[in-house]
């Protein structure tokens, strides 16, 4: 037998670039109102407020004009970029061409940023008035117990039925769906919950699958975006798609540029967009905060 036979040992490398696990696509998008935008600031909606009848009291008597309140809801825009280059000389020394793995991964990072501003929009202060000089704060009205249906519970039946409740008091279109964005933990709750499994309540049979899509006739969003308040809990909303807008200054795009500027003449990955976003109106968002122990 030769020795020297392990002079002939070979590396070999994989020609495969593989995207690491993570959110590729934009989750809440779809399900928010949309509008193109251009200026320092914009207004996607002018409100009109209720009016409410008065009594006639006597015959011949003066009228009385009533103002009806209007307000306006302004969108402030947000600029977000990715930026990255890839050197040819990098480019000599590898089997794989990572051009278009990384262009996905860029992709990906910028659809979550559209989440977290949609999320930012649903809950932080929405500027009203006429030149949006009115910071209106989540309404407290709007924010369910997270002791409903347990002391610091998860997701759970009891409280979606209070934010159908509430949508309802408010008047919200029946028509419209409700959405509910969560994450695997509230789906995990909801799987624990009668009601959703059983046949006898839920013509879906979630425990097939392990995924709830629909109940109550709320449909679930999954996004593992969601941020917590100061207590900890994962602020779950639940909105329709009139309540909330996503407004677009400038949609994601993509630049592909060779820099003859550096050394290599590296090409570079550029994207960017400005988007914005906020609540239409507050009684057509629900909070639900969740403990996720």
């Amino acid at each position: 037998m030769t020795q020297n036979l392990t002079g002939h040992y070979v590396t070999q490398f994989t020609s495969n670039m593989q995207l690491l696990l993570q959110q590729k696509q934009s989750a809440l998008r779809p399900y928010v109102d949309m509008g193109a935008h251009v200026g320092s600031a914009a207004v996607p909606v002018d409100q009109i407020g209720k009016v409410e009848a008065l009594s006639v009291t006597s015959r011949f008597a003066p009228i009385t004009d009533q103002d009806i309140p209007t307000d306006r809801r302004w969108v402030y825009p947000q600029d977000k970029r990715i930026a990255t280059l890839i050197d040819h000389f990098d480019k000599l020394r590898l089997l794989a061409d990572p051009m278009s793995g990384y262009s996905q991964s860029i992709s990906a990072g910028m659809n979550r940023s559209i989440d977290d501003i949609i999320i930012g929009g649903m809950f932080n202060s929405a500027n009203t008035g006429v030149a949006g000089g009115t910071a209106v704060p989540f309404a407290t009205a709007n924010q369910v117990s997270v002791n409903v249906g347990g002391t610091a519970s998860g997701l759970n039946v009891a409280k979606l039925r209070k934010a159908r409740q509430l949508l309802m008091s408010y008047f919200v279109d029946p028509s419209e769906t409700i959405y509910c964005a969560v994450t695997s933990k509230q789906i995990d709750n909801l799987l624990n919950e009668v009601q959703v499994v059983s046949s006898d309540f839920n013509m879906v049979k979630p425990l097939v699958d392990g995924v709830v899509t629909r109940f109550m006739g709320i449909t679930f969003v999954p996004c593992e975006r969601l941020t917590a308040d100061g207590s900890g809990y994962r602020r779950v909303p639940v909105w329709v798609k009139s309540g909330v807008h996503l407004g677009i200054w400038n949609d994601v795009r993509a630049d592909l540029t060779q820099r003859k500027d550096l050394e290599g003449l590296p090409w570079q990955l550029y994207t960017d967009m400005t988007i914005g976003a906020t609540r239409l109106e507050e009684n057509r968002i629900i909070e639900l905060p969740c403990a996720e122990s």
